[in-house]
């Protein structure tokens, strides 16, 4: 009996236990961190200019995430030395600097989504703190939304990485500094800059992918405003445009490829003048389209015995119009080098198409008379030209029915670039698909550019799939492929065959870009009929108001 009971009071002693180390629920802690105080307390004004460093206090431990991408100080300070807490919590925020502070002057501390509480990461969100070495807090502010009406293949902007800054306008302004006020866009592309000093600023936003809040010309999207703004009240509805920035020109590199040397450059020079400065290289050919980031010299190595035993330091000269310079490399012709031709969009033609084969080598001369074009074992007529406007294409034009098969027979040494020449023959099967494939899209522009213009339809990936340029009030985009696109116009203002970027260097804009409102679903054996009316100016216009007190961007949509 006695050794019943002691087994049923260690059964529940062990129950008790387990009860002691249960969970009891409970609602999940959502409340950010709430701020007790700071060593600039209010009303945080006359702040001497000697003082060294900013702490907050917290009701809770806190951490910081990506402080360094996150914490904007306008008027930048350049020697901050700690920043607290880096790694476990604190229950409080320090910042300490080297920097003595300017006279009459609001500082603004604004962390953005850096502040987390330790436990649920609960975030303070879009965060200020200023204070004024003068006898009042700044109170202006200019607000507005960012956009990027271009996207560059391959880049995305990450999220944080839109700026606008402000410069002091002045009679000498280094732009290669941090703006005076600096803040970031939101997610959608909204922002303030809050605690303004009156007085006359240029307005900057640029795309800060290195996080180093300087705009690094060439390497970074850009919008700005033409003429300076005179800032005596609060103005909002600020839209600025970001676009791909120009590049200055200078040379890259050279190295060999098949049929030569490949020389390249940044900031797409309008022309590109070339010379050989070696004493057996005399025989060559340089091709460079305008406007384009490479020029490419062509040579016969074996026939001037050029780098066939050993490498040969070759030498050239070089004019991009912004440069004379003269650049070597080492030169081994490669054996396995060869012209050859393809067929690059697949063997489905569309219907009214051409069909198109590509060369690696610039193409100089066909010899389409040798070629024959069969289908049904019937020889078609057809016509065969060089791209004017690449002339590593050939474009056959025929009479292509839907639903037929096709054979196009090119023999060998019928291609030929200045000296390279197809060494085997080549035949391409495709067929001319149904129209019931595709569908059509008429597109009518009201208030139309006066300059020609590029209409296009992008994927949804952003590549150009279809595009026209001309000054056409009615454009017509027949046999597409079904899917959803994009629907941009860009403007070719000088009309040099080239859409020129934004240059910040000589405050010139990029040409104009309009973007459809809508997407463009094509259907099989649809017709899609659009009116485009255009904005014949920007009706945007900056509003000034009086209010006195900024506020902080929590929910700017």
């Amino acid at each position: 009996m006695k050794r019943f009971f002691f087994l049923i009071l260690i059964s529940f002693l062990l129950a008790s236990c387990a009860r002691v180390g249960s969970p009891v629920g409970g609602a999940k802690d959502s409340i950010p961190p709430q701020i007790t105080g700071s060593n600039i307390d209010s009303p945080r004004v006359n702040v001497s200019r000697d003082i060294r460093e900013l702490r907050i206090d917290f009701d809770e431990y806190i951490t910081l995430k990506d402080i360094n991408k996150q914490l904007i100080i306008s008027p930048p300070l350049k020697q901050i030395t700690k920043i607290l807490p880096s790694g476990m919590g604190n229950k409080f925020l320090l910042i300490k600097w080297t920097d003595t502070l300017q006279a009459n002057t609001t500082y603004n501390f604004n962390f953005g989504n850096a502040i987390v509480d330790n436990n649920e990461g609960n975030t303070l969100g879009y965060y200020n703190f200023a204070f004024s070495t003068g006898e009042k807090i700044d109170s202006l502010f200019i607000s507005g939304e960012l956009k990027s009406l271009i996207n560059e293949k391959g880049k995305k902007a990450e999220e944080g990485s839109l700026v606008v800054g402000l410069y002091q306008q002045k009679d000498s302004m280094d732009y290669r500094q941090k703006p005076y006020y600096i803040t970031k866009a939101d997610p959608d592309g909204y922002f303030e800059l809050n605690y303004l000093a009156p007085g006359n600023y240029r307005v900057l936003a640029f795309e800060d992918s290195n996080s180093n809040s300087v705009y690094d010309i060439g390497k970074e999207k850009v919008g700005f405003l033409k003429d300076e703004i005179s800032l005596d009240k609060s103005i909002s509805g600020l839209n600025i445009n970001l676009y791909p920035s120009k590049k200055p020109v200078k040379y890259l590199e050279m190295k060999e490829v098949p049929g030569g040397v490949l020389m390249t450059f940044e900031g797409n020079p309008d022309d590109v003048k070339i010379l050989s400065l070696n004493e057996n290289l005399k025989d060559y050919k340089v091709t460079h389209s305008p406007k384009s980031d490479s020029a490419m010299i062509w040579f016969n190595a074996p026939a001037q015995n050029i780098g066939i035993t050993n490498n040969e330091n070759l030498k050239f000269s070089y004019d991009n119009g912004v440069k004379q310079d003269s650049v070597s490399l080492f030169y081994r012709y490669n054996a396995k080098n060869e012209m050859t031709i393809a067929n690059n969009r697949g063997n489905s033609l569309a219907p009214q198409q051409d069909f198109v084969v590509t060369s690696n080598y610039f193409v100089d001369k066909i010899e389409a008379e040798k070629w024959s074009l069969v289908s049904d074992s019937i020889k078609q007529e057809f016509t065969a030209k060089i791209s004017e406007k690449n002339p590593f294409e050939i474009y056959i034009k025929s009479s292509f029915k839907e639903g037929k098969k096709y054979s196009l027979t090119i023999p060998k040494e019928t291609v030929s670039s200045f000296y390279e020449t197809i060494i085997k023959s080549y035949r391409f099967d495709f067929e001319s698909d149904k129209i019931e494939n595709y569908g059509d899209l008429m597109v009518t522009l009201e208030n139309e550019p006066k300059q020609k213009f590029w209409i296009q339809l992008l994927t949804e990936s952003g590549n150009i799939a279809y595009s026209k340029y001309g000054v056409e009030k009615q454009i017509n985009f027949k046999s597409l492929k079904p899917g959803q696109y994009d629907l941009r116009i860009l403007v070719d203002e000088n009309e040099n065959g080239i859409w020129d970027f934004a240059d910040f260097a000589d405050n010139i804009f990029a040409e104009p870009v309009f973007i459809f409102d809508k997407k463009i679903e094509v259907r099989p054996l649809w017709e899609i009929r659009e009116t485009w009316k255009l904005p014949t100016e920007n009706t945007e216009e900056p509003k000034e108001i009086p209010i006195e007190n900024p506020s902080n961007i929590a929910n700017p949509k």
